[in-house]
């Protein structure tokens, strides 16, 4: 697990390459496995391969989301909010358990923050978002995590920019 989070960086940049079938039935199986406070499971996962849903997506937010555009799969985290009280927490820990999965399948990706976002002045992303997916109101959209094979190499960040001073010891 630790080399996986050492070689995890956002990937924004994504080849023309297909992800295999086999491997997106593992970043469900993956997605189904989170935990989730008391076990509740509010969460929904939307998996879009659709070239044009993903560029209508990618303009969910002015900056921030246009590279969904490119990504071979775009995963919609949202949750009825009541199902649980901690949603949010249930999104994120789904959200970053799919990009460490993605991280050992060979996949780039990156998180891209549709909650308290906005589209435009008027409508926000997850408006937005609900309106391209026709999705009903008691969902509430977290994340769109961005899956790809990657065309671009991040070096892994090196143990001596790691902020240790953020660590206290009592």
């Amino acid at each position: 697990m630790i080399e996986t989070l050492r070689a995890r960086r956002s990937i924004r940049k994504y080849t023309d390459k297909k992800i295999k079938p086999q491997k997106i039935e593992l970043l469900k199986e993956a997605a189904l496995r989170t935990p989730t406070s008391r076990n509740f499971r509010p969460w929904r996962f939307i998996f879009i391969t659709d070239k044009d849903k993903l560029k209508e997506l990618s303009l969910a937010k002015p900056s921030g989301s246009a590279f969904l555009k490119d990504a071979s799969l775009g995963v919609v985290v949202c949750a009825d909010e009541k199902e649980s009280d901690v949603w949010i927490e249930d999104c994120s820990i789904a959200s970053i358990l799919l990009q460490l999965t993605g991280q050992s399948l060979g996949l780039g990706s990156c998180w891209i923050q549709i909650r308290k976002r906005w589209h435009s002045d008027s409508k926000t992303s997850e408006d937005y978002i609900r309106e391209v997916l026709g999705l009903t109101e008691n969902l509430k959209v977290e994340s769109i995590i961005s899956f790809g094979y990657p065309d671009e190499e991040k070096k892994p960040i090196s143990v001596e920019q790691l902020e240790y001073d953020k660590i206290l010891s009592k």
